[in-house]
């Protein structure tokens, strides 16, 4: 496996990795925690990958993509916080007023996991958010402990991956996904 991690700024490996079979879906396309919730649920089927091939061609571009060689294989979203819900979000806290970024969706495609890409996801979103200036970034796992998480739910990940990746418990917080509670976790890049 030859595993590398670029932006995200091809929308056809975005949908590669994130869009459902059917464009008339209203999968999550990762928008959920990126944008307002009301644009959110207005949009409906292909307005919502419209509206991410549009993310694409912005700078920064929307978050990271895992190659296999030329395949897509996994996403990681990653923005400043200041553009996400999380800057309003009342049960994820905010530690001080440094403009952090916000690393919240890992997925990987069926068939390429238990192969170490959401490490490589990680580690690849860390890197571009320190290219885009970033001071630091911010992470919002699952703190389960040994307990199995439902793959659905998973997308926030776990935190024994951010400590393996450096990222430090920072907060408690009192959201809580799949019966897990979440911590955010961050990583220093000053």
């Amino acid at each position: 496996m030859n595993i590398n991690v670029r932006p995200a700024s091809a929308f056809g490996d975005v949908r590669a990795v994130l869009g459902p079979k059917s464009p008339e879906a209203n999968v999550c396309w990762c928008l959920s925690y990126r944008i307002p919730s009301k644009l959110n649920n207005e949009l409906r089927g292909r307005a919502r990958g419209e509206y991410v091939a549009e993310l694409c061609g912005a700078e920064p571009p929307p978050g990271v993509i895992a190659y296999d060689g030329d395949e897509p294989v996994g996403w990681a979203a990653v923005a400043p916080r200041s553009d996400t819900s999380f800057a309003r979000n009342r049960k994820i806290p905010h530690v001080d007023d440094l403009p952090v970024w916000s690393l919240w969706c890992i997925r990987v495609r069926p068939g390429h996991r238990k192969q170490g890409l959401s490490h490589a996801l990680i580690a690849g979103a860390v890197d571009f958010a320190r290219a885009h200036g970033a001071p630091a970034i911010e992470a919002y796992p699952l703190d389960n402990g040994d307990a199995r998480v439902d793959l659905t739910m998973a997308y926030a990940g776990i935190r024994k991956n951010f400590e393996r990746a450096g990222f430090v418990y920072a907060a408690d917080t009192t959201s809580v996904l799949a019966g897990h509670p979440r911590v955010l976790m961050r990583f220093d890049l000053r």
